[in-house]
């Protein structure tokens, strides 16, 4: 089965991004390509089209090889619930909590998962485009390895190394993650790229030159750095302050330690008529129209960061004044009374009370609601259809639900306050689709002069044509499809 994989002298190296748009090269080309990551960490997912839980670049790579997602292109998916521990999602489903050792042991059981998944995709396509995670130098994790050439060597597949010249240093990078494989590995490694570069190319072409007389290694591509180029991120928010955007409308977000499903946002900050601002720890809040409180994979610790950084009273005083607050997921269950954890799914057992902004309580359970969903939601402003997905433990109650915001394939979704300042939902994706995000901004104080209609999927389509074209016009495709053939 023809496997090539892209792995990366470090995290963020752009590993995902290359994926994504050789999928789509592939794709243009006639080929039926599917992307294949063994092992993802991270809090940003996406409900696959079998009903499980995967990374959500991985389903951004779908889409880019004109697939749907399945849980097979992600055998295992870990969502951290605090530095030490985190969740363990096996082919799609929730398998427990682990804590880092007990899961490094576990890893040779893992593997026979990431396998079965492999081999269950080689049936279907005719090549597959598998991404590491962080770099195959971490020699401490070596024995085991899953992730990157412990999986190369499982499947005999031929490896791509990038580097990130926007970080600088990335001759070291590649120089030294090609002096700290294996010698198996290294023969494994079949070429080099270089990424996010700015400039002119000719005082690089000298490096280039050593580069390869150096390591005996052709260099396939010289990615350019794309200015503006959105596409669904893999891992968390920088908790450092940040604005995106100049609209009128404020909207202000907390950077919580664990958020989760950030990419509710990205509609968000491609708005013109929103201003952005996400808040990380110990910074000012500043003045909003809406206070957003967002997804979490640990809500009650979260909801306790809240309360340590003043965001309690600032949302009183925010309602005061006549502000909007909209919480998604675990941002809407801190909106209710209570918030139980019985079972310590999200950390130690127990509850605390909420932010008491919604009539409701919430209790964990065990088992993971996971579906793409439909329907419509209604507001004072409008009503119109609205798609998205769930991925939630919580079960919610209350008199506050006897208000939804929507309905979804039949069933009242979400809760919004008797006068109209509070809104939650667990319905992630919901500004995704252009009539939504309009009805939801009117909502939410955005004026219909100031709107204009942004389609996240149309933006998701135009990024990734744009990334394979520049993939296509700077790597060495004929040497690319040599590999796989």
């Amino acid at each position: 089965m023809p496997t090539l994989m892209i792995q990366g002298t470090t995290s963020d190296a752009g590993k995902s991004t290359v994926v994504a748009g050789l999928c789509r090269a592939l794709y243009r080309r006639g080929f039926k390509v599917a992307p294949f990551k063994p092992q993802n960490m991270a809090l940003n997912s996406a409900v696959t089209i079998d009903g499980g839980e995967i990374g959500r670049s991985t389903a951004l790579q779908a889409q880019a090889a004109g697939v749907e997602p399945h849980s097979d292109m992600n055998p295992v998916l870990l969502k951290p619930e605090g530095d030490q521990r985190s969740q363990v999602i096996l082919a799609g489903r929730v398998h427990g909590s682990m804590k880092a050792l007990d899961y490094h042991a576990y890893k040779t059981t893992a593997q026979k998962t990431v396998m079965a998944c492999w081999e269950r995709l080689s049936r279907r396509y005719d090549v597959i485009i598998a991404e590491g995670a962080g770099s195959p130098a971490e020699v401490n994790l070596r024995q085991g390895d899953i992730a990157n050439m412990g999986f190369a060597e499982a499947v005999d597949c031929p490896v791509l190394l990038v580097g990130d010249i926007d970080r600088g240093g990335v001759f070291a990078q590649l120089c030294g993650t090609l002096g700290l494989v294996s010698s198996s590995e290294w023969l494994r490694i079949k070429g080099l790229i270089i990424n996010r570069f700015r400039g002119d190319i000719s005082l690089l072409e000298p490096g280039l030159s050593w580069l390869e007389a150096r390591e005996n290694k052709s260099v396939l591509g010289v990615l350019p750095y794309l200015p503006g180029l959105m596409l669904d991120a893999e891992d968390s928010l920088s908790l450092e302050q940040r604005v995106e955007g100049g609209g009128v409308l404020k909207v202000v977000v907390p950077a919580l330690p664990r958020i989760s499903n950030h990419t509710d946002l990205d509609p968000l900050r491609l708005h013109p008529g929103v201003s952005l601002h996400v808040v990380g720890p110990g910074a000012p809040v500043p003045e909003a129209d809406v206070i957003l409180l967002p997804g979490s994979k640990s809500t009650l610790s979260d909801l306790a960061w809240l309360r340590q950084q003043g965001w309690e009273e600032r949302l009183q005083r925010h309602l005061r004044y006549g502000g909007r607050v909209l919480g998604i997921c675990g941002g809407f269950q801190m909106l209710g009374d209570w918030i139980d954890d019985p079972d310590g799914l999200e950390g130690e057992p127990g509850g605390a009370p909420g932010l008491g902004l919604l009539r409701m309580e919430t209790v964990l359970r065990p088992t993971k609601q996971l579906r793409r969903i439909s329907g419509r939601i209604t507001t004072v402003d409008g009503s119109c259809s609205i798609h998205g997905y769930e991925i939630h433990q919580g079960i919610s109650r209350g008199e506050a639900l006897t208000r939804p915001l929507m309905t979804l394939e039949g069933r009242d979704e979400g809760a919004v306050s008797e006068d109209g300042q509070v809104m939650g939902t667990y319905l992630h994706g919901l500004f995704d689709t252009p009539d939504a995000c309009t009805t939801l901004l009117a909502w939410l104080g955005l004026n219909e002069g100031e709107a204009r209609r942004i389609d996240l999927n149309v933006h998701r389509e135009e990024q990734l044509e744009r990334l394979a074209d520049s993939i296509e016009y700077h790597l060495d495709m004929d040497a690319i499809i040599e590999l796989i053939s």
